[in-house]
């Protein structure tokens, strides 16, 4: 539009486009030998790397876990994470009368003994050791640090136990276990089809037998607002940095992204309060209350605040961002 720092000169989709310093932008940049930005899109997580290492490109946004210590040995390269803006979790539909995917001919989502039993029987340490190289943040609720309504007691998780799971599993009337299909999304979040694959072992372990179908995110997200999955993986990021986001779009009765298909009249409420409250304390408190109702509820399966990282060529600094989005007029050369 011409009133950013950089205008677009060059645009062939999915191949490249370039971006050149705009001379009439009004403010300035961190460093005036940034005079050109080319996007380049790899699809191929390896090809990628490959082009980084080799030079072609100066930064990957969405470096691979499993080679980020190769990129970071790299004499000429460096690696840089941090803490996303974004909380991944599992969720399962609770409204159908029975599971599309099931063998029970009933809807075990319904008792929250099922979803207890499913909860504590992932070991999300092990995913968070194994899976993530020691890259997220294990959680409880499905919003991350700096979000206002987020406190530390909340994001505590319940304890993984493979017995207790199976005795709650037996006591809601599945003392054998279940069998249901888990959908993820195969190239949208961090290690995302290996997190479901973990976790289909985990829950195989309480009976529960999962059928993991994994594919590409535009298909995985059109066919979860079609209401095609029992049970699914999807992740949440809250641009807004307040937990209303959170609650209008996965907890609100009817709301576009609650496939759980939760309702409560309270939490909604709660959720008016939210949008219509100016006295902060009791806008909190209905946040607090909200928070406390979900939780108690376990109406999705939180997993980790996911962690992203950054790799770039030593002399180029693009610092990192919360949202996974560089911000070029910082850009620099080192």
């Amino acid at each position: 539009m011409g009133t950013g720092p950089f205008k677009i000169t060059l645009r062939e989709p999915n191949t490249k486009t370039v971006f050149e310093r705009n001379s009439n932008w009004w403010g300035s940049m961190k460093d005036n030998s940034v005079t050109e930005i080319h996007l380049l899109p790899i699809k191929n997580s390896a090809t990628r790397v490959a082009a980084l290492l080799s030079g072609e490109v100066d930064l990957v946004t969405d470096a691979p876990v499993q080679d980020l210590a190769r990129i970071g040995n790299s004499s000429d390269h460096e690696v840089v994470s941090t803490a996303q803006m974004r909380t991944i979790f599992l969720g399962m539909d609770q409204a159908a009368d029975k599971l599309r995917s099931g063998n029970t001919g009933d809807n075990p989502f319904k008792k929250k003994e099922v979803r207890q039993a499913l909860y504590q029987a992932i070991d999300i340490e092990a995913i968070k050791k194994k899976v993530m190289r020691g890259l997220s943040e294990p959680a409880g609720i499905i919003t991350f640090p700096g979000v206002n309504g987020y406190t530390k007691e909340l994001d505590k998780r319940l304890p993984y136990d493979v017995d207790a799971a199976k005795k709650l599993l037996a006591d809601a009337g599945y003392p054998k276990g279940f069998d249901v299909e888990l959908r993820c999304p195969n190239d949208r979040y961090v290690n995302d089809e290996a997190i479901c694959t973990a976790v289909v072992g985990m829950l195989g372990k309480i009976g529960v037998n999962v059928n993991l179908f994994a594919q590409t995110k535009s298909k995985h997200f059109k066919e979860l607002k079609e209401d095609k999955g029992d049970f699914y993986m999807l992740g949440w990021g809250v641009p807004t940095l307040d937990s209303h986001y959170v609650f209008h779009y996965l907890y609100e009765s009817g709301a576009s992204w609650n496939k759980v298909n939760f309702s409560n009249s309270e939490v909604d409420a709660a959720i008016r309060v939210m949008e219509g409250e100016v006295d902060l304390d009791k806008r909190n408190a209905a946040i607090a209350n909200a928070w406390k109702i979900v939780k108690d509820d376990i109406s999705y399966l939180p997993l980790h605040h996911q962690v992203i990282s950054w790799a770039t060529k030593k002399n180029v600094d693009v610092p990192i961002r919360p949202n996974n989005e560089p911000l070029f007029r910082f850009a620099s050369f080192k």
